[in-house]
């Protein structure tokens, strides 16, 4: 009810003249001299096949040689590399972040090499979100590490965008302001460059890719963008090499037929790509970033924890009582949860009850079967050791007998021998 009052009260505001100077024309100093001593980030993400340039161009674009390796065409998947630098320019200091994608484009199947680039943008997203959901925030001195620029390197074929170009360009559309260039230009003819630019446009168009359009609501710059915008996609060539070309020494490339001036606008668009990215439309960037892009994964993100900004009746959501119908409402899916949870290990316990029971039985039966066939193979045992017995001792008695046979038998055969020598003698 207030808010509605105040926002009648600001409809009819009145504009009154001053009676003389106060003082706040100098907000925009004031603006201007705070930002400076802060000083500012900028975030590129350089998406392209390994092998176009991409570290080479960054290193021309400012002016300088940053580190880094050469990357292999072996790798495993995608991987993204951030690297972060201190630039400073006259007064102006610059947190520079630049996120490369190693081995984008080297797989033979293609088809996820967009997904790593997807998560990690998201993952800048949901960093700021959660810093920025904080009850202690230090959003001033927060690294925003939010992607603003994404420079998508397009090789020079001359025939046509990649399948892999159009369905990545068309996955980051919504989550990153997408400048396509077309890498190492000077190794296509002019016309057919010129007719790599249209096919390039043509094919975007046909397949709802919206790319980063520098904004024409300025008049201060309205007239340069809407030229620049007739020249995307950028044709560039990058080099650190450095050629005296009449009486100065330029940032070139030497062939044998020929040298390329990376900054001469007969030979390339790296110049207006510069004048862009980096002299005009920077701050547009950071703005596209925050106002945009991050406002749609922030409402999509808070939609899905159940904030809404109204409710069925148009009345304005209150937080608290938001929170309180989502704790709710968690709670009971948690005691749904704990009760499903009790029902399955009272079922599961019942099961392994009934399992154990009939392992017993099992083994019941086992032992009862074992122990009748120990009885019987004793029994047998017994029996034939009683046989053995029996037949050791009627084998004992025989040999008894023929032993006391054979004694007597030994006796007679002697009487009758005596008997013989007897009657010999007589």
């Amino acid at each position: 009810m207030a808010a509605a009052e105040v926002a009648r009260q600001g409809e009819g505001c009145r504009t009154v003249p001053l009676s003389g100077h106060v003082g706040f024309d100098s907000l925009p100093d004031q603006l201007v001299n705070k930002s400076v001593n802060h000083g500012f980030c900028f975030n590129i993400l350089c998406v392209g096949e390994t092998g176009l340039g991409k570290s080479t161009l960054m290193d021309t674009l400012f002016n300088t040689k940053f580190e880094g390796d050469p990357a292999s065409h072996s790798q495993p998947g995608v991987q993204l590399k951030s690297n972060t630098y201190d630039l400073q320019e006259s007064n102006v200091n610059l947190k520079l972040t630049i996120v490369s994608t190693v081995g984008f484009g080297d797989q033979i199947n293609k088809e996820d090499s967009y997904k790593p680039i997807v998560e990690f943008i998201d993952a800048q997203f949901e960093a700021y979100l959660q810093e920025e959901l904080k009850i202690k925030r230090v959003l001033h001195n927060y690294h925003d590490t939010r992607i603003h620029a994404c420079l998508y390197f397009i090789a020079p074929t001359g025939h046509s965008l990649k399948s892999l170009d159009l369905v990545t360009m068309k996955k980051l559309d919504s989550k990153v302001n997408i400048i396509p260039i077309i890498a190492k230009s000077d190794a296509i003819s002019k016309s057919e460059l010129t007719k790599f630019k249209i096919k390039i446009t043509s094919e975007l168009v046909s397949n709802g890719v919206q790319i980063y359009q520098f904004p024409t609501d300025d008049e201060s710059v309205a007239e340069i963008n809407g030229t620049m915008n007739a020249h995307l996609p950028f044709a560039v060539i990058g080099s650190t090499e450095e050629l005296k070309i009449g009486n100065k020494m330029m940032k070139a490339r030497q062939y044998p037929w020929g040298t390329v001036q990376v900054e001469s606008e007969a030979h390339c668009d790296f110049v207006k790509l510069r004048e862009m990215l980096i002299r005009v439309n920077m701050e547009d960037l950071r703005e596209q970033t925050h106002t945009r892009h991050y406002e749609l994964y922030r409402r999509c993100k808070l939609e899905e924890m159940g904030f809404k900004d109204t409710d069925p009746d148009s009345k304005p959501f209150s937080l608290q009582e938001t929170y309180e119908a989502k704790r709710n409402e968690f709670l009971g899916e948690l005691q749904k949860k704990e009760e499903a949870m009790r029902q399955m290990f009272v079922q599961r316990v019942k099961e392994k009850e009934a399992e154990l029971k009939e392992a017993e039985k099992e083994l019941h039966e086992k032992f009862d079967r074992l122990k009748k066939l120990h009885q019987d193979e004793k029994k047998k045992l017994e029996d034939k050791k009683k046989s053995l017995d029996d037949e050791v001792n009627a084998f004992k008695q025989r040999k008894t007998a023929a032993e006391l046979l054979q004694s007597q038998a030994q006796q007679a055969g002697g009487s009758q021998t005596l008997k013989r020598d007897k009657e010999r003698k007589n």
